[in-house]
């Protein structure tokens, strides 16, 4: 048990998880559990798209029990992981929400909207008995509104890119993080290109995040890279975790060191 808190971690982590998507992602897991104990944390989204509600899909509730069960870790994904608020006004805006993603559903949020949609997710994982300590907004984008609406729920951390953030401080720890954009073939070349570069980068890091997409897994190119570096990584000594027992086991050391 010393050995491994001194040994880094690989956190395996599932984006966009829902119904529909799980076509997508079962081929992986189930190669990923083939490797042995591999804990992983899932992002759910309580109704992707506005046409995944999860009240509606018995058995898929029952997979998410099942990996709970099994030591994985569910984590709120937003609630409808699509952007239906009123058009941008400003150029930076039209960006954001038009370009670079049509998915920031907390980008533009009130307080109040944000509020309200947090805790429908976190009464949803309630009635199904999941435990629940962290959220993740879709495209890692929030307003201020969001931000402050977090501060005042029971989760304790939320993320971005490259860092997780303890709530309701959020306090930064890096975690740097490898991430496709795998929509074309030219995307998928350049972003291995990228990703075996930061790793190369990040080899003396105390923890890589692997942060693998639906799309990802409707290619070979870009499923086998991810299936292959997470071998890799585990390979090469790295220990597999769900988010929020890394985040535990960095408290712990930081009140054994005080």
């Amino acid at each position: 048990m010393a050995d491994s808190l001194n040994r880094p971690a690989v956190l395996l982590v599932l984006h966009d998880v829902a119904p529909s998507t799980w076509t997508d992602y079962r081929p992986f897991v189930e190669a990923v559990d083939a490797l042995g104990d591999v804990p992983m944390t899932w992002l759910v989204v309580p109704n992707f798209h506005r046409h995944n509600n999860l009240d509606a899909h018995t058995d898929f509730r029952r997979l998410l029990s099942a990996r709970v069960a099994r030591g994985d870790e569910l984590a709120l994904h937003g609630y409808f992981h699509d952007d239906q608020e009123p058009g941008p006004t400003t150029p930076r805006d039209w960006f954001m929400r038009r370009i670079y993603t049509h998915e920031g559903e907390f980008y533009h949020l009130s307080r109040e909207a944000a509020l309200a949609r947090l805790r429908a997710g976190i009464d949803l994982f309630r009635r199904y008995d999941w435990p629940l300590q962290g959220f993740v907004a879709p495209a890692w984008l929030m307003s201020d509104g969001a931000r402050q609406a977090l501060r005042e729920l029971p989760l304790s951390y939320t993320s971005d890119p490259q860092h997780l953030y303890r709530l309701p401080d959020f306090t930064s720890i890096d975690a740097p993080g490898l991430v496709w954009s795998a929509r074309s073939a030219w995307r998928r070349g350049l972003s291995k290109i990228i990703s075996d570069q930061r790793e190369q980068h990040w080899r003396q890091a105390p923890v890589i995040r692997l942060g693998l997409h639906p799309v990802d897994m409707r290619h070979e190119f870009s499923r086998h890279y991810w299936l292959n570096t997470l071998e890799r990584l585990l390979n090469e000594g790295r220990v597999p975790m769900t988010k929020v027992n890394w985040l535990a086991q960095q408290r712990g050391q930081q009140e054994h060191a005080a």
